[in-house]
């Protein structure tokens, strides 16, 4: 009875607690945040001073005693105290709107594939300290591949590659399990260090995280563009200290991707060999879907289509399939307890 006159007052949410970005989706509204997920908090009063898009524009300008945090790495909760108060902070603008106090919403949070038992407790724990009623964990591939609109329940098969911001998760599904997986710790985030690697050694020129994801979704690719293009960098020096520009290659930006690109097909190839064979029959008729922001960058698609065989597809919107997931779920309760790990 208790449960039942909470819910009526909550607005249910499902979260997709990213790396880079956190997505909310709320029951009956659709997703109403898309924040990156970055705290900004003065050292000296220990206060949060900006959370989500003010925070990231804060990085790398900060004076001494402030700081910009990204609680999450890879996917898992690397500092949970600022972790809470920004599930919180974005529940609260939720329910800015709503007369009651009384509001504690069901949560449905995806998470990565390779987590601990400490790892889950601590997502579930700080969604319930920032107001949650009920916390349902799903694995992020799962989410993806219901987001997407695939039907996981039936005993066929769906290869899902979710290339996120810090992960990239390789589950082949099945009656709403997961039979063979990969996560990498490679994703979107290890193409943005592996462009400011190469500039460093290239150019002797250091530049920070937001120049090189600039630099990816300009002019990053997998396959050879149809016409060469170039965008000019700017950093320091690394000789003299002083500011310094220079122009770089969409060939050069390629180069410098191609490792991490390579180890995520690779490790494709490799869940695809521990697949029950009936499974990857499927798989082969089925195709693969690419999902997460990662899967955007160009050429990508192609390139794994070309080393395994196999058709590959885009999700309608890989951004935010995984917290679209959650929002199905959050309409099917009888689904949510078949994939939920909770």
């Amino acid at each position: 009875m208790a449960a039942s006159s909470w819910g009526k007052f909550s607005n249910d949410l499902g979260i997709d607690l990213g790396t880079k970005n956190t997505l909310v989706y709320v029951a009956g509204k659709g997703i109403i945040i898309n924040e990156p997920s970055v705290v900004a908090i003065n050292k000296k009063t220990s206060e949060i001073l900006e959370i989500g898009e003010e925070a990231r524009k804060m990085i790398g300008k900060t004076p001494g005693h402030i700081e910009t945090i990204k609680p999450l790495k890879h996917g898992v909760i690397s500092d949970f105290e600022v972790t809470e108060k920004m599930l919180k902070y974005f529940i609260n603008r939720i329910n800015e709107e709503n007369f009651s106090l009384l509001s504690r919403p069901k949560v449905v949070i995806g998470i990565p594939l390779d987590v601990t038992e400490v790892e889950k407790k601590a997502v579930a724990d700080a969604a319930r300290s920032a107001g949650a009623r009920k916390v349902y964990l799903v694995e992020e591939a799962m989410a993806s591949a219901i987001g997407s609109g695939l039907i996981v329940s039936e005993p066929t098969a769906n290869m899902v590659v979710d290339i996120g911001g810090g992960t990239t998760e390789i589950a082949v599904i099945s009656l709403g399990g997961v039979v063979s997986w990969k996560s990498l710790p490679l994703a979107g985030n290890e193409f943005d260090n592996d462009i400011i690697e190469y500039i460093r050694e290239e150019f002797n020129i250091l530049i920070g995280e937001q120049m090189a994801e600039f630099v990816k979704i300009t002019i990053g690719s997998v396959l050879p563009l149809k016409e060469p293009r170039q965008l000019e960098i700017r950093g320091r020096d690394l000789f003299n200290g002083l500011p310094k520009a220079a122009f770089i290659s969409d060939a050069q930006v390629r180069e410098a991707m191609l490792r991490t690109a390579r180890k995520i097909i690779d490790n494709i190839k490799i869940t695809l060999e521990t697949t029950p064979p009936e499974l990857v029959a499927d798989i082969y008729e089925r195709g693969i879907l690419l999902s997460g922001g990662g899967s955007l960058l160009r050429g990508l698609d192609r390139t794994i289509s070309q080393a395994t065989k196999i058709p590959v597809r885009l999700a309608d919107d890989p951004l935010t399939s995984v917290v679209r997931g959650t929002g199905v779920l959050l309409a099917d309760q009888k689904l949510l307890n078949m994939v939920s790990l909770s």
